[in-house]
């Protein structure tokens, strides 16, 4: 069905629309129409940052499904498009020191209805997204869990790919900023420091990472803290990664490799490390996933827990309830992936024997972070798209940017806890402060 409305009237509706909303907005952005006329939101507007729109069909697909994935699927289908800068610097232009929410309740919505009519019945070319899991992307129910097409989907996209926008150590967490100016670098140095500083490494202790990437920390805790270092991981391209690592820094005696489930493990270990682990199991897993790490752990043995975390919500309705920009990460990112409050996860540490030490936040850590990453992926844009293609590449600056919005706001966090196992009565060893975390090296 074709629409009643003429090109021209369409033209006349977006333009005054925009207008409309220029003024209480301010923004340092302007928006290119599929005519090539282009509309400042704002005063002051430099004429830097343009979102360009390729036709009337993106305004209809807005107004009929007014939702994140929509936003996220014109984009990475090419529909709308960030002209003069990358994703960060959109975010730093869409910033205003008006109340947008307050001014915006102004605008009449008889005007906006007016507006927005001629696209009621305007589509976009189709083009459907390649890069979204196609099973059970939430992994609630536990028979419907499948921990390694989970994995391979989100880390099996290919090494290259994440070189391009990690750093030298190949960290896929946060890192850890002693300084806000420092590198992306030194602060994953840092982090891999702080880490093994909080596990209270020394040598010739045996060390489990589970979930251990690229092989990062158990090279670093190898090295720097003479540990016995073994990895487990799902992902066989991070295991041939580590592997590789291993051998060409000549740590095959103190460090392994293993691509196992952390379930079918079996070993005894003074310290384990779970680092972004704990998010991919489901909340429902926790007493398995910890009652696991207690029986691979000595007593008074330590464990620390580095992992996403939602906030506190007033309802468990609230509480489960799966937010847009979570289902967007389910659908196209991490599938089977669950954040919690960290009260969960330290009471689950609780009930399954620790006894919890430390609780810190990192979460403005992690938004610089990732600001660093979505930068380092921008710059990597041509090779990024000759090794998975322009879509998924359009879909992880998308995720990369929004993450880095979000723990900048809040509405997201990060947490490590630091907890020793408690099988006997008695005191646990810790130090009576915490001076040995920043001693100098």
């Amino acid at each position: 069905m074709g629409s009643p409305f003429s090109a021209a009237t369409q033209l006349e509706s977006i333009k005054e629309l925009l207008n409309s909303v220029a003024e209480p907005l301010d923004l340092n952005t302007s928006v290119r129409l599929w005519n090539g006329e282009l509309i400042p939101l704002g005063t002051k507007t430099d004429g830097r940052y343009t979102i360009a729109l390729s036709g009337p069909g993106v305004i209809g697909s807005l107004i009929r499904r007014p939702t994140l994935e929509t936003i996220v699927r014109l984009y990475a289908t090419g529909h709308i498009r960030f002209e003069g800068g990358d994703l960060m610097e959109f975010t730093e232009a869409f910033k205003t020191e008006r109340s947008n929410r307050r001014l915006l309740k102004k605008i009449s919505k008889t005007m906006v209805a007016k507006r927005t009519l001629p696209f009621i019945f305007a589509k976009a070319e189709d083009r459907d997204l390649k890069a979204s899991f196609p099973d059970d992307r939430v992994g609630r129910v536990e028979g419907n869990r499948n921990n390694t097409d989970y994995i391979q989907f989100h880390y099996d996209v290919s090494n290259e790919f994440y070189k391009l926008f990690l750093g030298s150590e190949m960290v896929y967490t946060c890192a850890y900023f002693k300084d806000w100016n420092n590198s992306l670098d030194q602060a994953q140095y840092d982090k891999l420091d702080m880490t093994c500083r909080k596990l209270r490494l020394e040598s010739g202790e045996r060390m489990l990472d589970i979930g251990c990437g690229w092989g990062g920390l158990i090279c670093h805790a190898a090295q720097h803290y003479g540990v016995k270092a073994h990895g487990v991981t799902l992902s066989q391209t991070q295991l041939d990664y580590a592997q590789a690592k291993i051998n060409e820094l000549g740590l095959s005696d103190q460090v392994t490799v293993e691509l196992c489930d952390y379930a079918d493990h079996q070993g005894q270990y003074d310290k384990i490390s779970s680092l972004g682990m704990s998010e991919h199991i489901g909340v429902a897993n926790y007493p398995k996933y910890f009652g696991k790490i207690n029986s691979l752990l000595r007593d008074r043995g330590m464990v620390l827990n580095h992992a996403i975390a939602s906030r506190a919500k007033a309802s468990k309705k609230l509480t489960k309830r799966i937010r847009p920009e979570r289902a967007f990460i389910l659908k196209y990112i991490f599938p089977g992936s669950e954040l919690t409050p960290v009260g969960v996860t330290t009471n689950h540490l609780e009930r399954g024997g620790f006894e919890v030490h430390d609780v810190e936040s990192w979460r403005e850590h992690y938004a610089l972070t990732l600001k660093y990453w979505c930068k380092n992926l921008s710059a990597n844009k041509d090779k990024a798209i000759e090794l998975v293609g322009e879509e998924r590449y359009r879909l992880w600056v998308a995720y990369l940017a929004g993450g880095s919005a979000g723990f900048t706001a809040g509405s997201i966090k990060i947490f490590q806890v630091v907890a020793t196992k408690r099988k006997q009565k008695g005191l646990s060893g810790m130090p009576p402060t915490r001076e040995h975390l920043y001693r100098a090296a």
